[in-house]
């Protein structure tokens, strides 16, 4: 651990981050200020028939369905209008709210991912996947961003898990300056960012967290919140659509296993995870890059310095966070 703060640069996103452990929160410091409201199932839109949604795919059949794909009743973006002219409001520039948002949501009323069967798990990853795929044919979708909200400090406004994909016709600021990042060095080194930290972190030990045949997770060096991890496929796949399936099921049971042992060492935190992915493939050809899964416990607030300056203090050592959640 170490004795005194680091302020660190990010090679993958070029964050600057402030480790300072001497803030000193151990697990214990992080438990839930309120405890999760279960909603009842004869209330939650998602039980029996799924009876007024929209439903896109359905895994199984009548009540007895797995997995449905829904279209969301209240999406941030609309797919009516495919106008994607750039239009000018005085010094402002936008376009129409075009896109797509749906939900992967699974039977269980109570068993979010972490507690699903490793079959559900990779069956979660599987029809993201293929909605994924559905999606990326629209010539108009430019970045397809899948996540997951747990809890209501995660941003989680229903208590039935679910699972979030959102199509838009732009590419995000942050994941474009991930993707210059990851093309420089790949020019630079002749090879993946990605593939070279993986090695870096298996050599060194010290912030692996799990691994399987072709998963790993890891507590990234430059982890912007405490106990922040990562799960990489351990062989070089710059789109999480084209994972092949037995890839997949390492992801999901890696993925499974960093949600876990968050519950059972930081008292059940509310979390996010998110996948990064390249653009659709169409756009460009991005070979360089690596997705992976980013996973982050919703244990602190960003304050002042952090709104103010983008500069996220971590208050937990990653090589700590590693140790705690590897046991």
């Amino acid at each position: 651990m170490i004795k005194s703060p680091e302020i660190r640069h990010d090679l993958i996103s070029g964050n600057w981050v402030i480790i300072a452990p001497k803030r000193g929160k151990r697990p214990d410091s992080f438990r839930k200020k309120k405890p999760r409201v279960r909603t009842p199932e004869k209330t939650c839109p998602f039980e029996g028939t799924l009876e007024g949604q929209k439903i896109i795919t359905l895994y199984g059949r009548g009540k007895d369905w797995e997995i449905a794909v829904l279209e969301n009743k209240y999406p941030a973006l609309v797919h009516g209008n495919r106008s994607l002219l750039k239009r000018r409001n005085g010094a402002y520039e936008l376009l129409k709210g075009f896109g797509h948002h749906d939900l992967i949501v699974t039977r269980d009323h109570d068993a979010n991912f972490p507690n699903l069967s490793p079959d559900s798990a990779t069956g979660v990853l599987k029809a993201i996947q293929e909605h994924y795929r559905l999606l990326r044919r629209e010539k108009e979708v430019a970045y397809i961003s899948v996540f997951h909200n747990w809890g209501p400090g995660a941003g989680a406004s229903v208590y039935h898990p679910h699972y979030q994909i959102i199509a838009v016709p732009i590419i995000p600021k942050s994941v474009e300056v991930s993707l210059g990042n990851s093309g420089r060095f790949f020019r630079a080194q002749k090879r993946c960012m990605h593939d070279f930290v993986i090695e870096h972190e298996l050599r060194a030990g010290k912030r692996i967290v799990f691994k399987n045949k072709s998963a790993v997770v890891v507590a990234p060096y430059v982890s912007r919140e405490p106990f922040q991890l990562r799960v990489y496929p351990l062989r070089h796949i710059p789109y999480f659509e084209t994972t092949p399936e037995e890839e997949l099921k390492d992801a999901a049971l890696a993925l499974q296993e960093a949600l876990k042992r968050i519950k059972r060492k930081l008292h059940d935190p509310d979390y996010n995870f998110y996948i990064h992915t390249a653009p659709v493939r169409r756009r460009a050809f991005y070979g360089h890059y690596h997705w992976h899964i980013e996973v982050v416990p919703k244990l602190g607030v960003d304050a002042g310095f952090e709104l103010g300056t983008g500069i996220q203090i971590n208050s937990v050592d990653p090589d700590e966070a590693a140790k705690i959640l590897s046991k």
